[in-house]
């Protein structure tokens, strides 16, 4: 006999829609297979029942056989031999149509009850765990749905067990069922022949042992054909038989193996450890869709990734949809709507959010994990999981410093006795190699790294409004100061949306490779601590400073003065990664430099870019506007040189008149003008004279 299809066993547990997509071909060949049964029963029955019309009965049942080609059976249409078989046999039923009388015992015995029993115990027994197996799929639905809505914040142990051991008993009595179901359906298979072939072959043995006429009828051609049948039927049946043990074997296997699965809560981590080097992953996720403005709904759907593709399928549809483009996406755990195990997918131009929940924090943990790989395009490789694996382990040992850099500054670093001496003798000159910066020198080994951003509004909200109750002004309830006079007059204004990594303090501001290993450093904490959940934020960048502002609530939650920013590069490799680090006093002697690392969406080359071209843009207007005040000062010093001219030109004015004043009064008192006239002086004129006279001689010396 050609080879059967089966449904796997193996894959009952997973319960893809691509199984129950198989299931339902089976379902349907055996609803085919119930009716053309139930069609060749009749036929059956009319021969048992009415001898009369044997011959036209056995006219329909050849009629029948006859017409097996033509029944579109989606697992066994193209079965040539049966094909074939079926033929011969109404061809042999076309030629036993002339007998009449048929005894009902034998018919009864060898005919009737081989089609009666497959089709009242095994279709029926199919019909049964096929409803069986729908309750039990309902009930694990209602399970899980019932787990997936605990509550993260008012956790309760007894409800929470309670669901546990729901998920469980309705988990396991599904995949029990499900494995029994299909265990029959594929049975079936066998079966089915065996329930054609055995009534033929019982109804020819009752017709050569009822009738005398077999000598006649029945050639030893015949009775060869009937005797391979027979073996042929025999042969199926122990092939039934022994596929039927190797899958009752398989059921009690996954069965052992599948018990501490059937539980939604995590596993021990030392039998089934988190898995970080996938690039592949599918399995059962809760999707949020938004129902209206403010509301949602959680619907739970199969997932599974395809290149650099999410998709997702339902258990009823044919083939996945799209959900998101993986390439340059970012991925985070969140907590969404009071639900446990959430993460959310980001698209590379951060225009799409998508929020997904797992059963299990290890399943929460892969999908991110695989995400991740699958954003920094590991799966193009030809070896994508050796990729990843060598990716993650670079990761977690990043926290050692690099033998290669160590390495080549190990020749550059003076020993003890060589540093103990040129620290003794003050008037050496230092060596070569202390110039030369190590890892120690960039980033001290047991730095604490700041993971989140933790915003001074709130600290400031008190203050704030008491200075607002004092001065009798409104506060802004933001934390915001009210005058933006140097966001709203800055000639650059760029936006960009970054996710803040960590910062952590640094020896020194100037080198080249201070931003490289700050991100090793923080990338490094970040895996060991398996902390993936990372705070959104809008870079704005301007002439003056760098804001960190909230998305949602529009609170600037950081603000770096772009005098203070040293320098600002991105990653080689991850092009999406870069960092600035920030050179800040505490006092007028004392000054430190902290490095900050962040993700975007973007290129992180035109951040930077943006970053340098705000600092021109800066120096430019810093230059404008000195140039503005020495053109001031100099307009001012001309001014006053206009004063001082004015001033003496009135002093000489007063000159002239106080030396016609002297010369008038130098005249003799008694002496006649020129018309006549006599010009007397008093006393106090002759003494303003005298006081004229000393004026002017005081101008002239001051002159």
């Amino acid at each position: 006999m050609p080879g059967i299809e089966k449904l796997p066993i193996e894959e009952t547990l997973e319960d893809s829609p691509q199984t129950r997509s198989l299931l339902g071909v089976f379902e349907e060949d055996t609803a085919a297979m119930s009716n053309y049964c139930s069609q060749l029963y009749q036929a059956m029955q009319r021969i048992y029942d009415a001898q009369n019309e044997l011959s036209a009965a056995t006219h329909l049942t050849s009629r029948l056989l006859k017409e097996y080609d033509k029944q579109r059976f989606p697992l066994g249409g193209d079965d040539e031999v049966m094909s074939s078989t079926l033929q011969q046999f109404a061809e042999v039923i076309d030629e036993l149509s002339s007998c009449h009388a048929v005894l009902s015992t034998q018919l009864a015995d060898a005919m009737m009850f081989p089609i009666t029993q497959f089709k009242e115990r095994d279709l029926k027994e199919i019909l049964t765990l096929k409803e069986v197996f729908q309750i039990s799929s309902d009930d694990h639905d209602v399970a899980i749905n019932r787990y997936s809505r605990l509550s993260k914040k008012r956790d309760n142990d007894k409800l929470r067990a309670e669901a546990v051991e729901d998920v469980y008993t309705s988990r396991k009595k599904q995949h029990q069922t499900m494995m029994h179901y299909f265990c029959s359906l594929n049975t079936l298979q066998y079966k089915k022949k065996t329930a054609l072939l055995e009534p033929l072959l019982g109804y020819m043995q009752a017709q050569i042992s009822f009738f005398k006429l077999g000598s006649e009828n029945l050639t030893q051609q015949w009775e060869d054909f009937l005797g391979t049948i027979g073996t042929s039927v025999q042969n199926v049946r122990r092939e039934m038989e022994k596929e039927v043990g190797q899958m009752q074997e398989t059921i009690q296997e996954m069965e052992t193996s599948c018990d501490q699965l059937y539980a939604p809560c995590d596993p021990d981590p030392a039998h089934s450890p988190v898995c970080r080097n996938l690039t592949r992953k599918q399995g059962y996720l809760y999707i949020r869709n938004k129902t209206g403005l403010v509301s949602s709904s959680w619907e739970r759907q199969y997932f599974f990734t395809q290149g650099g593709n999410l998709m997702q399928q339902g258990r009823s549809e044919v083939a996945g949809g799209l959900v998101t483009d993986l390439d340059n996406s970012s991925v985070m755990a969140v907590d969404c709507d009071d639900r446990r195990f959430c993460f959310q997918v980001t698209s590379f131009d951060g225009k799409k959010l998508v929020w997904l929940q797992s059963e299990s924090r290890k399943d929460c943990e892969e999908w991110i994990s695989t995400i991740n790989n699958i954003s920094k395009r590991i799966y193009l490789s030809e070896n994508a999981e050796e990729l990843a694996a060598r990716v993650n382990q670079s990761a977690l040992e990043a926290v050692t410093p690099s033998p290669s850099f160590q390495q080549r500054h190990e020749s550059m670093r003076p020993s003890s006795k060589g540093r103990a001496s040129s620290i003794s003798s003050v008037g050496s000159e230092p060596s070569p190699a202390l110039s030369v910066l190590s890892l120690d020198a960039l980033v001290a080994p047991d730095t604490p790294i700041q993971f989140d951003i933790i915003s001074p509004v709130s600290e400031e909200n008190s203050g704030q409004s008491k200075t607002a109750a004092q001065s009798g002004r409104r506060s802004n309830p933001f934390g915001e100061s009210g005058t933006s006079e140097d966001s709203e007059d800055s000639i650059l204004h760029q936006l960009f949306i970054v996710r803040f990594l960590g910062s952590m303090e640094v020896r020194t501001a100037e080198s080249a490779e201070v931003i490289p290993e700050t991100m090793r450093q923080i990338l490094a904490a970040r895996a060991i601590h398996n902390i993936f959940r990372m705070t959104e934020s809008h870079l704005l960048v301007t002439c003056d400073c760098l804001k960190l502002i909230d998305p949602q609530t529009q609170v600037t939650r950081l603000r770096f003065p772009l005098t203070s920013v040293v320098q600002c590069s991105s990653h080689q490799d991850n092009k999406r990664l870069f960092g600035f680090v920030l050179q800040t006093a505490d006092g007028p002697a004392d000054s430190r430099a902290v490095g900050y690392i962040f993700e975007s969406n973007n290129d992180g080359e035109k951040i930077c870019d943006s970053v340098g071209l705000a600092k021109q843009i800066a120096f430019h207007s810093e230059m404008d506007r000195k140039a503005v005040e020495k053109r001031k000062e100099h307009d001012k010093a001309k001014e006053k040189q206009q004063e001082e001219l004015s001033k003496q030109k009135q002093i000489e004015k007063d000159l002239e008149e106080q030396s016609r004043l002297i010369a008038a009064s130098s005249r003799p008192p008694n002496q006649p003008a020129a018309d006549g006239q006599f010009l007397v002086l008093s006393n106090s004129q002759s003494e303003d004279s005298d006081a004229g006279e000393e004026g002017k001689k005081k101008g002239e010396s001051e002159a």
